[in-house]
């Protein structure tokens, strides 16, 4: 029972771990189908509609065996609105940000999910922000450093670390490449929609208990979404062609870890941990990221990627201390009003008794 409890407690972490390779996995492979000539509108709608097709499997065999989830208007609206948000205009952020930067730079900004969590949090009023509180201080701080640390991230390349591929380098503040930071730009939003995609699948999650059901839906809303707009940007036919065997590996990888695999594990987590425990492992996919970068896409590694990564991963673990003295904070005061409430009866009874020896004693002798 001992050894069922600890693997129980510590699936969430692996579960995470392993979400980080596999979106590190991802973006290097598909930055090299790209790299190859592959447009990313067609990754996307080819990547999503493979997925699409086996979490419709999934659903049929689920519902074949009797394990029906009842489908309202206020489900169907949330599917479009996480279909919209967190798989068409995300992806596409994403991805096109990826083919003008690195997948580096796309694990570095992605730390900047828990501070636009945190912001859209204040703003939305679902958190309440005291300066005076250590736990406010800090994840104020905390969202200060990460943003100065996405924003040297992404305008300031600086010298060459480690050279692989003979580049010209630039020792100005700013990066004189503007794709880069465009794909910052891209970058940047894309974190801010997925801060708003997992409050908003947090929400569904709880109306929805069923993972397959809310990933399929949304799933299939954000496949048929990102084909109409990339039928509206991408006229040229020879774009939709396959022309090389790493464009479909990317397609399948992309379909089984992240369509199926990734949004599956990371609907569990968020409704057995919440947000703030997803995004927590984030830092991690920085060094993945450099080292799958370095040794199959052979990119250079710059002091700007360096300096910067280290003051949002600083940032977001500030972000993320706060949180946590915030709610290990409210867990005390919880206790302290349940042993309250707990006592408050004994007092009132040992108050009664106290009276009636008090009385006149009725008696007689």
């Amino acid at each position: 029972m001992e050894r069922i409890a600890l693997m129980r407690s510590a699936a969430p972490f692996m579960a995470m771990i392993t979400v980080e390779c596999v979106e590190v996995g991802l973006t290097t492979l598909s930055k090299a189908a790209m790299n190859n000539g592959m447009n990313n509108f067609v990754f996307i709608v080819y990547y999503n509609a493979l997925g699409t097709l086996i979490l419709l499997s999934l659903y049929l065999y689920n519902f074949s065996r009797g394990k029906r989830t009842p489908i309202t208007f206020s489900l169907l609206y949330k599917f479009f609105l996480l279909g919209l948000i967190g798989m068409c205009l995300l992806q596409m952020c994403a991805f096109t940000g990826i083919s003008y930067s690195s997948p580096t730079l796309a694990a570095a900004i992605g730390n900047l999910i828990p501070v636009f969590t945190f912001i859209l949090a204040v703003l939305l009023r679902m958190e309440k922000l005291d300066i005076r509180n250590h736990s406010s201080q800090a994840k104020c701080l905390g969202t200060i450093v990460a943003i100065i640390g996405a924003t040297v991230v992404t305008l300031y390349k600086g010298p060459t670390l480690i050279s692989q591929i003979p580049r010209i380098s630039s020792n100005n503040l700013f990066a004189q490449s503007s794709s880069w930071a465009l794909g910052g730009l891209l970058l940047v939003i894309t974190s801010l929609l997925s801060s708003t995609g997992n409050i908003l699948q947090t929400a569904t999650a709880k109306e929805c208990p069923d993972e397959v059901v809310l990933v399929f839906f949304y799933s299939l809303f954000g496949t048929l979404q990102s084909a109409l707009v990339s039928l509206f940007l991408v006229n040229d036919p020879n774009a939709w062609k396959l022309h090389d065997r790493i464009e479909i590996i990317a397609i399948i990888y992309a379909a089984l870890s992240t369509t199926v695999f990734r949004n599956t594990v990371v609907t569990w987590c968020l409704r057995e941990k919440g947000p703030v425990y997803v995004v927590t492992y984030k830092p991690l996919s920085i060094v993945i990221a450099v080292t799958m970068g370095l040794a199959f896409l052979k990119e250079n590694l710059y002091l700007g990627s360096v300096i910067g990564s280290v003051a949002i991963a600083a940032g977001f673990y500030a972000v993320i201390w706060g949180k946590a003295r915030e709610k290990d904070f409210a867990t005390f005061n919880g206790k302290s009003e349940r042993t309250s409430d707990q006592r408050a009866p004994l007092l009132k009874n040992t108050d009664n008794d106290i009276h009636e020896l008090a009385q006149p004693s009725n008696l007689n002798c």
